[in-house]
């Protein structure tokens, strides 16, 4: 079976984050050989899409519930500050309107 430009453009998505099969990719790299001006736009592309670093691994469900009550806590305590805060305000405003009457 001839293969296309067009099938290989189809692939070249699923080739790219590498999510073929090892045939499927076989298939590509030899049809790369044979076009060099394809093969220098997915070079380019492969280029682009490297991500710097390593992924880092999903977290646990123990991890995610941690960091979940931990920022619960953060913003139970941003508010209980930020009541605060309006409580001084408003507590100096009125102070300052009674003491100017």
């Amino acid at each position: 079976m001839n293969v296309t430009k067009d099938v290989i453009l189809d692939l070249l998505p699923l080739y790219l984050t590498d999510e073929v099969s090892a045939d499927t990719h076989a298939l590509i790299e030899e049809y790369l050989v044979t076009d060099p001006e394809l093969a220098g736009l997915v070079k380019k592309q492969k280029a682009a899409l490297s991500l710097p670093g390593s992924i880092p691994a999903p977290l646990s469900e123990e991890a995610q519930l941690k960091a979940y009550k931990k920022s619960k806590l953060v913003m139970f305590i941003t508010i209980i500050l930020l009541a605060l805060l309006m409580t001084a305000i408003i507590g100096v405003t009125l102070m300052a309107f009674l003491l100017s009457t």
